[in-house]
């Protein structure tokens, strides 16, 4: 993984993000501030612009670039977990010096982004937020990587961010203004673990979509 395809990642999320914004609008309508959907639409807007100025740059310097830009631009909860997710990824990259990413060097830096997210929301497993579904996916991520076989990483990766976001539905909010709802909240699903999971499905998608690509040109030139 290199630059380039980084921001065909962030290009398919914000796509993904924009074709379920009626559902994640609707979930943070139930039991959000409200305002989650629009500061995420804000934060891909944001990173899709910087495209030019990120080109040229590393992966690990994409990341923290990334995450300094959002910490500015994003509002709410969203703004400052987020930006700590993308500068603990590009820090974590930037120690291990590869200018190219692979599945087994970006899983510990996913992981240190995860970390980094409920360091700074003073969050955990259980308490129904978006790391419902990025910590699972964080240990499958790490457990997998090193096996080699990518379409089934993603595979695995698509499935527990699914089986995440559908499970903080039965639990019980202890963080954010869902917390303030009580049992009220229990039926729901956290929209900031939908958000997640439109995300992590949509860079699964867009690997598998490349690595489909690369067998046909190996293929039309054998």
């Amino acid at each position: 993984m290199k630059t380039e395809f980084i921001l065909r990642c962030v290009k398919a999320v914000q796509e993904a993000i924009d074709t379920h914004q009626a559902d994640i609008e609707s979930l943070d309508r139930e039991i959000g501030d409200g305002d989650h959907l629009i500061n995420i639409t804000r934060g891909c807007a944001v990173v899709a612009a910087m495209e030019e100025t990120l080109r040229p740059l590393t992966p690990d310097e994409v990341f923290i670039r990334i995450g300094k830009k959002l910490l500015s631009s994003i509002g709410g909860a969203s703004g400052p977990l987020i930006a700590s997710f993308f500068m603990a990824m590009g820090e974590t990259l930037r120690k291990q010096g590869a200018e190219a990413i692979t599945a087994a060097t970006f899983a510990p830096a996913f992981a240190a982004g995860v970390a980094a997210i409920g360091q700074r929301g003073k969050a955990g497993l259980g308490e129904k937020t978006m790391l419902d579904v990025l910590i699972p996916v964080a240990q499958t991520f790490e457990t997998l990587a090193v096996q080699g076989d990518t379409p089934a990483l993603c595979q695995a990766l698509r499935a527990e961010a699914l089986k995440g976001m559908l499970g903080t539905k039965d639990m019980l909010a202890t963080k954010g203004r869902a917390a303030f709802l009580g049992e009220r909240a229990i039926g729901h699903i956290d929209p900031g673990s939908k958000s997640c999971q439109v995300a992590i499905t949509a860079v699964c998608d867009t690997v598998e979509q490349a690595i489909g690509a690369s067998k046909t040109d190996a293929n039309a030139v054998a």
